[in-house]
């Protein structure tokens, strides 16, 4: 604001006030007199004001005005409080006083902004809201401004002593305004502003408790909205502020299972029975719902933060078992639910796959975070929740309910979104817990309880492991009925979930005689499907055509033009459009049914590829991905007739369009040319030069550096293709290949792209072996721009990259590469330092403008050192697998971490190995687990199906290395150790004493 203007009786003002700060007793005497006569004249409260509002005046002054002000609020402001005296201040003073007190909250000092907030909350307990309604959104005007610091802490203070003074009546009005703006500042990332908020968490979390403590209310979406800002709020709390202790917490305990309790029953009555209003589709002013249901989600939210925070979560710990209890009650099918199910199975479809947030969603994540954070713990009470709710539903039916089955399905629904933590635990008790639960409602009416049915159907294809082969096989038969019957379509729906799982594992000769009904059935369904039915039909579809094998190849005139043309009409979609590839895929892969296939495919695909620029929007991209399926391990004759369609046109494509996915699909396609026509490719053609001159100007294209790297992506693919089958075409190459693969390296802006190119050079790597240096040498007389040549780029990129690469195979092949590098012992090796490890990181989040100013900070270390410890890395790598295939919680790096010294042979002593077993045991377990455990990444079955570097055992290959490596120069090897982490020489050291 700006200063006050100082007049005569200001002045006099001014001056007792300093006199009462005089050393001498009678003058202060004296002042104090006169300040106490002048507070009976009308304007005193109106000068103190003034006073305190002047930021031209000293500090001290200003807060014994506003000081003095508050014991003047209390004394003359409101004739019926019990410590009034007359005069009482006239209303034209207080509109003043509460005008000026409001404009100097924003003082950047903060002593005063409390004596201004103190004299501010006086005030508010007699004119709050009434006689005072710009208070509210003034202070929250403040607190938005997060560019006026002093402004937020003002108001902020001023509402903490608000807060103590409110009563029962005074926090419905304020609630509702007041959280969203407190929410809004303790989900702030700024630090000053959660420091501001801190010292009144507490007397916020009383106001919490007051508000939670009282039954929810039905019918009451005021009720609820005020609550569900309570939530927000503590939350942030929880999340945001450290210093917000379990004893603290502790007070809203009570409360909050009052609320959790209450809301249950309320929620059960209004839209579990549906019998109340729930309140569906209100909205508060910032457009957040109102609901009953997104009361709960925000109830279960805060609840999931409890039961996540260390700190916290021993306040529920011993009321586990029934907070899960309650919890699977709010799983419960509403009747909304229904009646939106019953006439749109899309829509349970999508709700089914968790595409909609829901109170079904919501409790069953919290489930979840119980099982993992309490462990075993968490699963007991659990499956103690679910024996006690089947219990009582039991009873329910017993008792002429209609409802009972409600419940039944939501203990199914609990389990079956627990699936895989319960499968994982190997828990005693539940096959027998799950076949009782399914067998005793076996026999009931599908068209009277269709959402209970389904729920079978997809309990009983989620624990096919734990279920017998007879109730297995009892539902499977069901299932295959149900396909082709008018049923409800919620029960068709459980039927394509249970048969697209139980399909694949299922007795050939039981289920053989039936497969020819069940494509028919499925087909048919196809027609009525649309949406995320039509995925599910087309998943089931494809599970059916592959557990049909040998029959499937009768079904494919029939299934293959359907599935043709629902490709074609949804070749835009790709979740559609990649589904029914898979379908055809799956016929494609079925005895004596791609020949067929190949015949329909082509001669449609044909005139798209060769008209390109004529066709809809990703119809041509689309047809590439086609014909790549179709060639993937398809026959030479295939490949050579694909090709006579295909070939030129796709190589056009590379050369000519700036469709990034045309462009990729197209170079996978390529890719897959060259990998199942190999050599004969070159002589389909009339000129087999002509033919290589094409592959080598698509490679040519894809590597220029001035394309976007996304055009380039799967350039990688198609070049190894190139190496492995058109070997000797390619060498003569090699030079022009490495001068574009830097050239695109160095102006890739995709990791992918990179690594992707990095993994060529590896495979170049092995194909010079056992001529490596001369390797080593091309590469040093080639420029790359910012580095001395290109080997001391790529070795740069690859040891910085190395544990980026995904997929066992560019693994295998790129780790090796390293180990033949470096046993060259070339001499440029030592000459090259490269980036080691981090010595100090951006903390926090890293803008642009905070990583130009202090970047990540390295070591640099020799280059065979850091081969080295890569190498060390990728032991490490495979010993943390085969821990995890025991199952134990052991650490790698703990291998006799209180032992190492600095003597260079301690590499040499005898190493610990887990498990109790023999090193050489160990070792074996490595290696075995490294080949038998691998996921691979999509692209690998081409990628490596021809490259015979795929059968290295990764783990022997390293061991070997090591030690041959430590054998043949000591001294080296031990110089190298050196500078390894301790992980790193532990992992070394069980090799080396096998």
């Amino acid at each position: 604001m700006a200063n006050v203007t100082v007049d005569e009786d200001q002045q006099w003002l001014l001056n007792c006030l300093s006199a009462t700060l005089d050393p001498n007793q009678e003058v202060r005497s004296f002042a104090e007199a006169s300040l106490n006569q002048a507070s009976l004249q009308p304007g005193f409260g109106r000068g103190l004001s003034k006073v305190a509002a002047n930021r031209d005046l000293p500090f001290g002054l200003r807060q014994l005005a506003a000081v003095l002000l508050k014991h003047f609020i209390k004394k003359h402001w409101h004739e019926g409080d019990e410590s009034f005296e007359h005069p009482a201040v006239s209303s034209d003073e207080k509109a003043v006083i509460r005008g000026l007190l409001l404009s100097t909250l924003d003082d950047s000092n903060r002593k005063l902004c409390t004596a201004i907030s103190m004299a501010i909350a006086s005030i508010a307990v007699y004119d709050w809201p009434e006689s005072w309604p710009d208070l509210l959104p003034f202070l929250l005007k403040l607190i938005g401004d997060q560019s006026d610091m002093n402004g937020v802490h003002g108001a902020l203070r001023c509402l903490a002593l608000l807060a103590g003074d409110l009563d029962d009546t005074m926090i419905p009005t304020l609630i509702p305004f007041l959280f969203p703006c407190l929410y809004t500042i303790v989900s702030s990332s700024q630090a000053e502003t959660s420091a501001l908020m801190e010292p009144m968490l507490k007397p916020w979390i009383d106001q919490f408790s007051f508000i939670l403590e009282h039954p929810v209310q039905p019918e009451d979406p005021d009720d609820w909205g005020i609550r569900m800002e309570v939530f927000k709020c503590l939350n942030q709390f929880v999340q945001n502020f450290h210093s917000f202790t379990e004893s603290e917490f502790m007070v809203i305990v009570g409360p909050l299972w009052q609320t959790f309790i209450s809301s249950l029953r309320v929620y059960t009555r209004s839209a579990i029975e549906g019998t109340e209003d729930p309140y569906e589709g209100r909205y508060d002013s910032d457009g957040a719902e109102k609901s009953l249901d997104s009361f709960v989600i925000q109830l279960f939210e805060f609840l999931l933060t409890i039961v996540g925070s260390k700190k916290l979560v021993k306040v529920v710990e011993t009321n586990i078992a029934d907070l899960v209890y309650y919890t699977i009650g709010f799983l419960q099918v509403t009747e909304q639910q229904v009646h939106t199910w019953s006439m749109d199975a899309n829509q349970f479809v999508a709700d089914e796959d968790d595409a909609t947030y829901s109170c079904r969603v919501s409790g069953s994540l919290l489930l979840e975070e119980v099982a993992t954070c309490f462990g075993r713990e968490g699963i007991d009470a659990i499956l103690k929740a679910v024996r006690k709710q089947f219990s009582e539903s039991q009873q329910e039916k017993a008792g002429g309910s209609v409802v009972w089955w409600r419940i039944r399905e939501a203990t199914l629904f609990a389990l079956s979104s627990l699936s895989e933590q319960l499968l994982e635990a190997e828990v005693p008790g539940l096959g027998n817990l799950l076949e009782q639960m399914i067998t005793e409602d076996m026999g009931i009416g599908v068209h009277e309880y269709p959402f209970l049915y389904a729920r079978m159907f997809v309990s009983v294809a989620r624990f096919s492991s734990m279920i017998s082969c007879g109730i297995l096989e009892h539902f499977l038969q069901a299932a295959i009925r149900t396909i082709g019957i008018n049923v409800p379509p919620a029960v068709k729906v459980g039927a394509c979930r249970a048969l697209s799982q139980l399909l694949n594992e299922a007795n050939k000769s039981v289920i053989q005689p039936q497969i020819m009904g069940l494509l028919s059935s499925l087909t048919d369904l196809l027609h009525q499907a649309s949406d995320e039915t039509l995925h599910l039909v087309l998943e089931t579809l494809q599970a059916a055509i592959r557990a049909g094998h040998e029959s499937s190849a009768s079904a494919e005139p029939i299934i293959s033009p359907i599935i043709l043309n629902m490709w074609a009409l949804h070749v835009s979609d790709p979740f559609v459009s990649i589904d029914a590839i898979e379908v055809l895929e799956a016929i494609k892969d079925a005895p004596g049914c791609i020949r067929p296939l190949a015949s329909r495919i082509l001669p449609y695909l044909g005139p798209i590829l060769n008209k390109p620029q004529q066709q809809p929007d990703g119809l041509v991209a689309g047809s590439l991905d086609l014909l790549t399926m179709l060639l993937k391990n398809a026959p030479t004759d295939v490949v050579k007739a694909a090709y006579d369609v295909c070939f030129d046109a796709i190589i056009r494509i590379v050369l000519q369009s700036d469709d990034h996915s045309e462009m990729q699909n197209a170079t996978e396609c390529l890719a897959s040319f060259v990998s199942g026509g190999r050599q004969e490719v070159l002589a389909w053609g009339s000129d087999s030069g002509f033919t290589m001159r094409n592959l080598l100007d698509a490679a040519s294209r894809l590597l220029d550096p001035d394309l976007e790297s996304s055009g380039s992506l799967f350039v990688g693919s198609y070049i190894l293709q190139l190496i492995l089958h058109l070997p000797s075409q390619m060498a003569q190459h090699i030079r022009d290949l490495i001068v574009a693969l830097v050239r695109r390296m160095q102006s890739a802006s995709i990791a992918g792209l990179k690594s992707s190119l990095l993994f060529i050079f590896a495979r170049l790597v092995h194909m010079s072996s056992p001529n490596v240096e001369q390797f080593i040498n091309l590469l040093i007389t080639i420029p790359a721009e910012g580095y001395q040549n290109a080997f001391v780029y790529v070795m740069s990129e690859w040891t910085k990259q190395q544990g980026e690469i995904q997929g066992a195979y560019q693994i295998k092949v790129t780790a090796s590469a390293l180990a033949l590098l470096l046993s060259t012992r070339h001499a440029e090796l030592t000459n090259i330092n490269v980036q080691g490890h981090l010595i100090k990181s951006v903390a926090g989040i890293t803008t642009r403008s905070k990583a130009k100013s202090a970047p990540d900070q390295w070591t640099m270390v020799p280059l065979p050192a850091k081969i080295l410890a890569v190498l060390a890395d990728a032991l490490i790598e495979i010993q943390e697998q085969v821990w995890d295939a025991k199952d134990e919680d052991s650490d790698w790096e703990e291998i006799h971490e209180g032992d190492m010294e600095a003597e260079k042979d301690l590499l040499y002593s005898a190493a610990a190995t887990p498990f109790g077993r023999s090193a050489n045991e160990h070792l074996e377990a490595m290696a075995k687990a490294y080949n038998e455990d691998q996921e691979d990444d999509y692209e690998d079955d081409m990628l490596s199906v021809s490259d015979p570097l795929n059968e290295i055992n990764l783990a022997n290959y390293l061991m070997d290395f090591i030690l041959k490596f430590s054998q043949s120069d000591q001294q080296l090897f031990d110089y190298l150790c050196q500078s390894l982490t301790r992980a790193q020489q532990n992992a070394i050291k069980i090799v080396l004493n096998r």
